[in-house]
């Protein structure tokens, strides 16, 4: 079984990631930590629990999910995964984050490119990589079926779903992201967000505002 461990960073409250299975193994995606506490955080855990991690995975671009890039692309020696339309959003988050007045060092350049459809591995785990564009360019969100949950970034969150009023947002796109690529994948798939606490798709199915079944819009 793959298990998860999350991690609140930054001023921006943005959830990292740790995935790891019985091989310990591990991916890192999304990683926000911002100060040298929050790294020494995500270092430790990873030490304690006698991980390997072997890939570094990125959602989507935006600043408060790439803080971390340099940091673990050099603390592990790994190459930064993403797809390819989200180059834009990467090479402008140090001028986002200086606007936000939290400077940041540049990210790595991506070493490889993640397709659409195709499937992640790293130990016994196999991700899905689900193409879910609307709050970013080219977000995407990675479905493990067998241990029944998501990696969903900023594409839906517990009542909520990302914004969609930033440069490559659109609302529509989104809400079509999240009924095509994500609802159909079933009820009790548990959706970790990239902000907030866990949900469910059968939860959002009915009670999200924004894409549910008595959505406001």
């Amino acid at each position: 079984m793959t298990k998860v461990a999350k991690f609140v960073f930054s001023p921006f409250q943005e959830n990292t990631y740790v995935l790891y299975d019985d091989t310990n193994e591990c991916v890192i995606i999304d990683p926000g930590c911002y100060t040298e506490g929050e790294r020494k955080e995500l270092s430790q855990f990873i030490e304690s629990a006698g991980l390997k991690p072997v890939r570094l995975l990125n959602t989507h671009c935006h600043l408060d999910h790439v803080f971390g890039n340099k940091y673990v692309s050099e603390k592990y020696g790994l190459g930064l995964e993403c797809h390819e339309g989200e180059l834009p959003v990467l090479r402008y988050a140090k001028v986002a984050a200086n606007m936000y007045g939290v400077p940041m060092e540049d990210s790595p350049e991506p070493t490889r490119f993640i397709e659409v459809g195709e499937v992640i591995t790293f130990g016994e785990t196999a991700l899905k990589v689900l193409f879910t564009p609307g709050h970013s360019p080219a977000s995407v969100c990675f479905y493990c079926e067998a241990s029944n949950f998501v990696i969903a970034g900023d594409t839906l969150f517990r009542l909520s779903i990302g914004r969609t009023d930033l440069p490559g947002g659109d609302f529509a796109t989104l809400s079509k992201s999240i009924k095509e690529q994500l609802f159909p994948l079933g009820d009790d798939v548990r959706v970790y967000s990239g902000h907030m606490e866990e949900t469910t798709i059968g939860y959002e199915k009915i009670h999200n505002p924004f894409v549910g079944a008595n959505a406001r819009i």
